[in-house]
C-alpha cells in the first residue's frame, strides 16, 4: 500500500476484500477498535502503515448500492483538519454457500468497507467521558471545540448539510 498523506488530493484507493481481511487479520476480534450502529471498525496494518477499516453491516430493505455510494461520495469529498481521511474503499458481492435448514444454498453476501486514516489516540468518546482516566478540561475543551469546527464544515463547508453514518460522541 502506498503512504497516504493528508491533503495531498490522492483519491481514495478501490481496496479488495482479501487485502482487508489479510490486513486486518481476516477481521479479527483483536484488531476491533470499535463497534458502532452502521460497522465495526478493525485497526489494518500492511508494511507498517496503519489504517482504520469500518466494516459495514448489511442494511436490509433498502437500495444498499445506492446508499453506500451516496456515503462514499460524501466522504471522498471532505477535507478538514479536524474530519478524519477517507483512503479507500471496499464494494464486492461473494457467491458463497451457506446452511438452510438441511441444505446448502448459494446465497450472496455483500461486503462493504470504508478504509480511514488511522487516529492513534484511542477513541474520542473515551478522553471526552472518562472522568477519573481522561484528560483535564482545557484538553477537553480544545478538543470539543475541534470537534465542532470538524462538524461545522460538514454542515456549512460543502455546500451541504452532512454528518456520516455513525457519528457519535
Amino acid at each position: 500500500m502506498e503512504s497516504f498523506h493528508r491533503f495531498g488530493g490522492v483519491a481514495p484507493k478501490v481496496m479488495s476484500l482479501e487485502l482487508l481481511k489479510e490486513i486486518t487479520n481476516n477481521f479479527s476480534k483483536e484488531r476491533v477498535l470499535g463497534r458502532g450502529t452502521f460497522g465495526t471498525v478493525y485497526k489494518g496494518v500492511q508494511d507498517g502503515e496503519e489504517i482504520a477499516v469500518k466494516l459495514l453491516h448489511l442494511t436490509r430493505g433498502q437500495d444498499d448500492l445506492s446508499q453506500f455510494m451516496k456515503e462514499f461520495d460524501n466522504l471522498r469529498r471532505l477535507r478538514h483538519q479536524n474530519v478524519v481521511l477517507l483512503l479507500g474503499y471496499c464494494y464486492e458481492i461473494k457467491s458463497e454457500f451457506v446452511d438452510y435448514g438441511e441444505k446448502l444454498i448459494r446465497a450472496e453476501n455483500i461486503y462493504r468497507a470504508l478504509c480511514f486514516e488511522y487516529l492513534h489516540n484511542r477513541s474520542l468518546q473515551r478522553h471526552l467521558h472518562d472522568e477519573y482516566h481522561g484528560l483535564d478540561w482545557q484538553t477537553r475543551y480544545k478538543i470539543i471545540k475541534g470537534t465542532c469546527e470538524g462538524l461545522k464544515y460538514l454542515h456549512e463547508g460543502t455546500g451541504k448539510s452532512y454528518v456520516p453514518f455513525g457519528f457519535e460522541t
